[in-house]
């Protein structure tokens, strides 16, 4: 039976009257942090920054708060090229155990002798790939979130093959849509219970992509970047809200009680791209911040992650830039000067990551086909195969 939308739409109403209940007092928030954007003192900031305890996000201070930047020239001749992937999950109602990642890949040349290589690349995975193991004997299962983040790591590693593969004759940016923080291992398991896990996926193999790529910058004009379209992190106003802090040493724990109303509340739920919206100009960028993420700089080494925001057509995006990019002006240069390109070619987004993404997609139709061609398959070998009482339910409806 389909949704019967008349029974939502009196709560839809509520919701509009709602939001626009909250629209002045948003409104005055964002006021108030654009202010303290222009008037912070950086340096004292930064300090502050360094010693306080939080209990959200703040990002650090690299070369200022309220600078921008106006995009440089493209190169006369570059290349573009980018990775994204889709999975099909474990169907936890077979007794068929196994799982699929397609990885699309665009390689985009402009300039002289313009070209385009596009292609995907699918992987079945199962037996030994369907665990992660330790020497104890414990064992996670690769499916749900878990199957999300080795999807990234797989996204990452055929970035840094292409990258491996493709002469250096030009200035190349790599992208990959979203975040390069791997959020999802970020928890306390992946810290301790199921710290294997963490070093399995993230310190062997999506930091020896990034190692592969890092290589690649030596005596050449490379970057590596990642592009969040229209992003919720609020890291720069997190860093406006100690600045509001009236204590020298913002310590959420200790100085605020549960209840009541904190000085730093005066900003709380403005996001970073509301902030940077009225202060850039088409195609200008945000000063350089670090991340403040714990998670990122216990693991990450060499390559912690710096991000800027970028104001466009429609939006105000972030990219994220490791740490070898961030510190060279000639490869930040580079990331601003392509992204803004490929967003002016794609409407409003990187060519070479819709392209890629267009190789990646998994339907549903796809999905059927798929398992109908395992079933298949495996009932020519003449192989059991069960599935669960819902799953058929699914297949014969009889109402």
């Amino acid at each position: 039976m389909p949704l019967d939308l008349s029974q939502v739409a009196a709560q839809i109403e509520g919701l509009a009257a709602k939001l626009k209940s909250e629209e002045k007092e948003r409104g005055e928030r964002l006021e108030r942090a654009l202010e303290l954007l222009h008037a912070a003192d950086v340096a004292s900031l930064k300090r502050k920054i360094a010693s306080s305890k939080t209990s959200w996000l703040v990002a650090g201070l690299v070369d200022g708060l309220a600078q921008h930047y106006e995009a440089p020239p493209c190169p006369s001749a570059f290349t573009v090229l980018a990775t994204d992937g889709s999975h099909i999950d474990v169907d936890r109602h077979s007794s068929v155990r196994c799982y699929l990642i397609n990885i699309g890949s665009a390689v985009l040349h402009y300039g002289e002798n313009p070209d385009a290589l596009l292609s995907s690349e699918p992987a079945l995975f199962f037996g030994d790939d369907l665990v992660l193991t330790d020497h104890a004997g414990r064992e996670e299962l690769i499916e749900g979130a878990l199957l999300g983040v080795k999807r990234s790591v797989e996204e990452c590693q055929a970035l840094a093959k292409i990258t491996q593969e493709l002469p250096g004759e030009r200035p190349t940016l790599a992208l990959i849509d979203g975040s390069l923080i791997l959020w999802g291992l970020a928890g306390r398991d992946y810290e301790e219970a199921k710290s294997y896990v963490r070093e399995e996926l993230l310190d062997r193999q999506y930091m020896g992509a990034f190692d592969i790529m890092k290589r690649r910058v030596e005596g050449e004009n490379f970057a590596l970047a990642s592009y969040i379209s229209f992003p919720r992190s609020a890291d720069v106003v997190n860093a406006l809200r100690v600045a509001l802090c009236p204590h020298d040493t913002a310590n959420c724990d200790r100085y605020c009680d549960r209840g009541r109303e904190r000085d730093c509340e005066g900003i709380a739920g403005i996001q970073d791209r509301d902030l940077f919206g009225p202060v850039l100009g088409y195609g200008e960028r945000s000063p350089r911040f670090v991340s403040g993420s714990r998670f990122m700089q216990k693991h990450y080494g060499e390559h912690q992650i710096h991000f800027f925001y970028i104001k466009l057509d429609e939006e105000v995006a972030r990219v994220e830039i490791p740490q070898w990019v961030a510190e060279d002006e000639e490869s930040v240069n580079l990331v601003h000067a392509l992204v803004l390109d490929q967003c002016r070619r794609g409407h409003g987004y990187p060519v070479a990551l819709m392209e890629a993404h267009e190789k990646a997609v998994v339907t549903n139709a796809d999905r059927e086909q798929f398992w109908g061609l395992v079933e298949l398959c495996l009932a020519e070998d003449r192989l059991n195969i069960r599935s669960s009482g819902k799953s058929r339910s699914k297949r014969l409806r009889w109402v």
